[in-house]
């Protein structure tokens, strides 16, 4: 599905998630539903070969977005994401790109921003995740960062549980890609809510 890495970057992708994130049985997601699966990303962004993998597969997909300068999203499965994008972006040209970070609720102290990192007004952003379901964790980012004056260029996931987060995306114009779905480990999705 990604060109972004290499065939067997890819699989080597493939076999880290299905070793040490996915787990088979019953459990309830934060949507309340039921799911035969569940994913724990961050057991691959917090490893080295994970970390190395995504953020190549990462800076991959922004080739065709040359326009953005700083990535970012929600925390907590945005944060390895983005310091692995950053520790390889001056090996793929990208020496400039910055990151930030989206807090779930606004600092209650200090200068209570919402968004971290040196991110300005007017930048073209992209807005990175481990595992994109619904797409609800990335669009409070996308709503953050907009709220300061960016512009999303482009949402990218790591995994894609194929559970309506493209199409809320697309309902809101933006553009959607991820490393890997969820058919990749081969597990079949429970399909949108």
């Amino acid at each position: 599905m990604s060109e972004a890495l290499s065939g067997e970057q890819r699989g080597r992708l493939i076999r880290l998630l299905q070793r040490d994130s996915l787990r088979l049985g019953q459990f309830t997601l934060a949507s309340g539903r039921s799911s035969h699966y569940y994913i724990d990303g961050r057991k691959v962004t917090l490893g080295a070969e994970g970390a190395r993998l995504i953020g190549q597969g990462m800076l991959g997909m922004l080739a065709a977005h040359r326009d953005v300068v700083a990535v970012g999203g929600l925390t907590m499965g945005a944060d390895p994401i983005v310091g692995a994008a950053l520790a390889l972006a001056p090996e793929h040209g990208r020496g400039e790109l910055r990151g930030f970070l989206v807090r779930k609720q606004t600092k209650g102290h200090g200068t209570g921003n919402l968004v971290e990192g040196p991110l300005e007004p007017g930048s073209i952003v992209a807005v990175v995740d481990d595992v994109a379901t619904t797409g609800g964790s990335s669009l409070l980012a996308v709503d953050a960062v907009e709220a300061l004056g960016c512009k999303v260029a482009v949402v990218i996931a790591v995994l894609d549980r194929l559970e309506g987060a493209a199409e809320n995306f697309a309902a809101r114009g933006l553009a959607f890609h991820s490393l890997l779905t969820i058919r990749d480990l081969g597990v079949e999705p429970l399909g949108p809510a």
